[in-house]
C-alpha cells in the first residue's frame, strides 16, 4: 500500500529551505542597512521631531519592500507606533506625540476611505445584475474574431468600467467576459488578457475615482492646505479634472498593443476555456486524454477498506463521485482523502485511459462501458471542468489543497494545477503545494457549488459558460438607477465624494441589488485598512516639517534643473516606489514631498501632487500590481513577459503622462 507522503522529499526540503535562508539574510542585511541610514540622518536634520518621522518613514518603506509582514499589518504597525508617541514623548526628547491620539483614527472616517468602500459596493451591486455577461455579448456582436478588434473593445470598456471602480474589481469582472470570448473566437487568452489587465490600471487614471491614490489625493492636499499660509493653499480636483489625461493614457495602450502586441505578447494555449466535457477540455487546453470513468468494487476486491487518500495519488486518478446503496457523494461534503472505500461501491473515476485500467486491473475492478450509476449526477449540466484562479487577496494563499480540505469545504476535485506557465497534474503533488496568487486551478466540479464560489472573495471563477444559479438580472433597473444616482450626485450637487457614492450603495442594497452581507463581501477590509492607518503617517510627514526639509535637499541636489525635469525625477520615484510597495503607500509618502518640492521651485504644487498619484498607477514592469497578479495564472504568463511588454508600457506612460498635464495644467 502506497500513500500520499505527508512530508517534502529531502532534496525539496533543502531546495525550500535554501531560499528562505536567503530571504532572511537579506532582510537582516536591509534592515541593518536602514538602521544606519537612520542613525545617519538623525545627526544631520534639524531637529528631533524630524529625526523620529524620518526614522519611522523609512521603517515603513522597509516594511513594506520587504514584506516583513502582511502591508495592513505594516500600515497597522505605524499607525500603532505614532499614536503610542504620545505616551513615550519624555523619553524620544520631544514635547508630544508625532500624531494626536484624537486624529490618529480619523483616516477610518475620512472621505477617502469612506469612498473606497462605497466604490466596492456599486461595483459588486452591478456584477451581481450580470451586466457583465451582456457585455460580453455586445463585445463579440461588434468586434467579431479577430485580435486587433477585439483587444481594443476588451481592454477600452474594461478601462472605463475600472474609471468607476478599483481596477482590481474591473479586472476580476473582465477574467470570466476574456475567458468567454477566448472560448468563442479560439484567440488564446494570453493574446487578451494583458491588454484588458493593463487598460484596467490605466482605466484607474480616467477619474478621481477609478483609483486608490486618486481618491486619497484630495484628502492629502487638504492635509497639506493645513501648513500652508493662505496664499499658497491648493485647490482640489474635480471627478473629471483628470478625464483627458487618463483617456490618452487609456488610447496610448490600446494603440500600443494594436501595434506592437504581435512581438510582446506571448502566445500561450489558452488556459481560459468554456466548460465543456471533460474530454474537450483536457485535448483542446492540455493536450491530456482524460476521460470521466465509472467503476465498480466487487466483493474480494484488494481495494475494499482502503481510503481515497491510499490510490488517488500513487495510481494518479481522482475520484470525483461514489455510491454506496443509495448514498451518492459528490459535492461539498460529500468525498474527502479519509473516505473509506466499500465493497458495492461505484466509483466515478476522472483519469487517463492508461492510469485508469492500471488502477482497475491492480484491484481487480469491473469498468462500465458509460455512465449507469452518475448518468444524471455527473452530466454535463449537473457537473464539469472548471478553472478559478487564486487572486492576491484570497485568505488560501501559503495553503495547499489538502490543508483546506478543499474537495470536502469547496466540492473542488482539483486535477491540475497551472502555476508561471507549468501545468502539474495528480500524482505530481498538486495537493500538497501552497497556492500562490495567480496561481489557476483545473477543477471538477457541481455547476451549483462553482456558482456559490462566484461570491467567495478567495477564489475568481474564470470558466464562464456552464448552467448556473440565476443572478439577479431583474434588479439591473435598481442597479444602474443608483449607480446613475451617485454619479449625478457626484457632478452635480456639493455633496462630499463619500457621501454622493454611499447614497448610490445603500440605494442597492436597500433596493435588493445586494443583501448587506453581501455587501460586507464586497469590500476589500485590506485595502480598508492599508488607506486608514497610512493616512496619520502623512500628517507626521507633514505636521513636523519632514517633507519640507526632505523637500529643500532634493532642491538642493537638483540644482537648477528645469521644472519639467524636477516633475519627471517626481514621476519616476512614484513610479520606482509603486512596483516595490503599495500604490497608496507611495503616494502618502510622496505628496506631502512633491507639494514642497514645487513650492521651492515656483510650481503648481497641486499638479506635482497630481503627478505622483497618477504615476503610481505606471505598475506594469513586474507583476506586484494586483491585477497583474491576477492575471498571470489565466493568462499563462511569466515574469519576463511582463518585462517585455511592460517596460515599453512604463516609459510610454511616463511620456504621455507628462506631456498631457504639461499641456492641461
Amino acid at each position: 500500500m502506497s500513500t500520499i507522503p505527508s512530508h517534502a522529499d529531502p532534496a525539496e526540503q533543502e531546495d525550500t529551505v535554501e531560499p528562505e535562508s536567503k530571504t532572511s539574510k537579506k532582510k537582516a542585511i536591509a534592515a541593518a542597512v536602514f538602521a544606519a541610514v537612520a542613525f545617519g540622518l538623525s545627526s544631520i536634520v534639524p531637529s528631533v521631531e524630524i529625526a523620529w518621522v524620518t526614522a519611522i518613514l523609512l521603517l515603513t518603506i522597509y516594511l513594506f519592500a520587504f514584506e516583513v509582514v502582511e502591508v495592513d499589518v505594516a500600515a497597522i504597525t505605524i499607525m500603532v507606533l505614532l499614536g503610542v508617541t504620545s505616551l513615550l514623548a519624555p523619553l524620544m526628547g520631544i514635547e508630544q506625540g508625532l500624531v494626536s491620539t484624537q486624529q490618529l483614527f480619523d483616516g477610518f472616517s475620512s472621505n477617502a476611505v469612506i469612498s473606497i468602500i462605497a466604490v466596492m459596493i456599486i461595483g459588486a451591486g452591478l456584477d451581481k445584475t450580470g451586466l457583465m455577461t451582456r457585455v460580453a455579448g455586445v463585445i463579440l456582436k461588434v468586434g467579431g474574431s479577430t485580435e486587433t478588434r477585439i483587444i481594443p473593445i476588451i481592454s477600452g470598456t474594461a478601462g472605463i468600467i475600472s474609471s468607476f471602480m478599483q481596477n482590481v474589481g474591473a479586472a476580476a469582472l473582465f477574467l470570466p467576459v476574456v475567458s468567454r470570448i477566448s472560448a468563442r473566437t479560439g484567440l488564446p487568452m494570453s493574446r487578451l488578457l494583458m491588454p484588458m489587465g493593463f487598460c484596467a490600471i490605466l482605466g484607474g487614471t480616467v477619474t478621481m475615482v477609478g483609483s486608490s491614490p486618486l481618491i486619497l489625493l484630495n484628502d492629502l492636499i487638504l492635509t497639506s492646505n493645513q501648513a500652508l499660509p493662505e496664499t499658497q493653499q491648493m485647490g482640489t480636483f474635480g471627478l473629471f479634472d483628470v478625464t483627458p489625461i487618463g483617456l490618452v493614457l487609456m488610447a496610448a495602450g490600446i494603440v500600443y498593443f494594436i501595434i506592437a502586441g504581435r512581438f510582446v505578447l506571448p502566445v500561450n494555449k489558452s488556459e481560459g476555456i468554456s466548460a465543456t466535457s471533460t474530454m474537450d477540455f483536457f485535448r483542446q487546453t492540455y493536450g491530456i486524454d482524460y476521460e470521466l470513468w465509472e467503476v465498480v468494487v466487487p466483493q474480494g476486491s484488494p481495494l475494499v477498506g482502503k481510503l481515497l487518500d491510499d490510490v488517488e495519488h500513487r495510481f494518479r486518478i481522482r475520484v470525483i463521485a461514489a455510491q454506496r446503496g443509495n448514498d451518492v457523494r459528490i459535492g461539498p461534503g460529500g468525498l474527502a482523502r479519509d473516505v473509506g472505500i466499500e465493497a458495492g461501491s461505484v466509483l466515478g473515476v476522472l483519469a487517463s485511459p492508461e492510469h485508469l485500467h492500471g488502477f482497475t486491473s491492480h484491484f481487480q475492478l469491473e469498468e462500465r462501458d458509460d455512465l449507469e450509476t452518475f448518468t444524471d449526477a455527473l452530466a454535463s449540466n449537473r457537473a464539469g471542468i472548471a478553472e478559478l484562479v487564486i487572486p492576491p487577496g484570497s485568505n488560501l494563499v501559503g495553503k495547499s489543497a489538502r490543508d483546506v480540505w478543499m474537495r470536502k469545504t469547496y466540492g473542488l476535485s482539483m486535477v491540475a494545477l497551472n502555476r508561471g506557465g507549468e501545468t502539474l497534474r495528480e500524482g505530481d503533488g498538486i495537493r500538497d503545494k501552497p497556492l500562490q496568487p495567480g496561481d489557476t486551478l483545473v477543477v471538477h466540479t457541481p455547476w451549483d457549488a462553482l456558482a456559490r464560489l462566484e461570491k467567495d472573495h478567495n477564489f475568481v471563477v474564470v470558466t464562464s459558460e456552464y448552467p448556473r444559479e440565476e443572478m439577479r438580472p431583474q434588479k439591473v433597473g435598481f442597479a444602474l438607477l443608483f449607480f446613475g444616482i451617485a454619479l449625478a450626485l457626484v457632478l452635480f450637487s456639493d455633496l462630499r465624494l463619500s457621501v454622493a457614492l454611499l447614497t448610490g450603495a445603500l440605494g442597492m442594497i436597500l433596493s435588493g441589488v445586494l443583501n448587506i452581507d453581501e455587501a460586507y463581501e464586497a469590500v476589500s477590509w485590506k485595502t480598508v485598512f492599508l488607506l486608514a492607518s497610512l493616512i496619520p503617517l502623512g500628517l507626521a510627514v507633514e505636521t513636523s516639517g519632514t517633507a519640507k526639509w526632505i523637500a529643500e535637499q532634493t532642491l538642493v541636489l537638483m540644482g537648477d534643473a528645469p521644472i519639467w525635469v524636477i516633475q519627471a525625477a517626481i514621476a519616476v520615484l512614484a513610479t520606482f516606489f509603486t512596483l516595490v510597495m503599495s500604490n497608496v503607500g507611495a503616494t502618502v509618502l510622496l505628496v506631502p514631498l512633491a507639494v514642497n518640492i514645487a513650492l521651492g521651485v515656483g510650481a503648481n504644487p497641486a499638479v506635482f501632487a497630481l503627478t505622483v498619484a497618477i504615476a503610481t498607477s505606471n505598475s506594469f514592469l513586474i507583476p506586484t500590481h494586483q491585477v497583474n497578479a491576477l492575471i498571470m495564472g489565466p493568462g499563462g504568463y511569466r515574469v519576463p513577459d511582463y518585462i517585455r511588454a511592460g517596460g515599453v508600457m512604463t516609459v510610454l506612460f511616463l511620456v504621455v503622462m507628462l506631456l498631457m498635464m504639461n499641456l492641461i495644467f
